[in-house]
């Protein structure tokens, strides 16, 4: 089956995250990843009630570590399997540009 994390930086740039070798992260483990990405890149809630879904932090977080994507193959590997662990899809589409996730 495939596992992939396609993100969109900017047009015409996308980074492909195969994760279809790479073992799973925990939904739990994933949450608790892109939580503390969201507080030291020191991202802001999308909606003004604050409330923050899990797509929505899979996004900010997205655009927020965009140099931490391209530069660091850890980061970009944590962040693809973190994602997948709490959306819970086999191809996930991450539009930073757009700022819309598709499945």
């Amino acid at each position: 089956m495939q596992h992939e994390v396609i993100i969109n930086l900017v047009a015409g740039q996308e980074l492909r995250i195969d994760l279809t070798h790479v073992p799973a992260m925990a939904n739990e483990d994933g949450r608790r990843w892109l939580d503390e990405q969201f507080t030291a890149l020191e991202c802001e809630p999308l909606r003004p009630s604050g409330k923050v879904l899990l797509a929505d932090k899979v996004l900010v977080v997205a655009r927020a570590g965009q140099r931490q994507l391209q530069g660091d193959a850890v980061w970009r590997e944590t962040f693809g399997r973190a994602a997948a662990a709490v959306l819970q899809r086999p191809l996930i589409r991450v539009d930073v540009p757009g700022m819309a996730i598709s499945f």
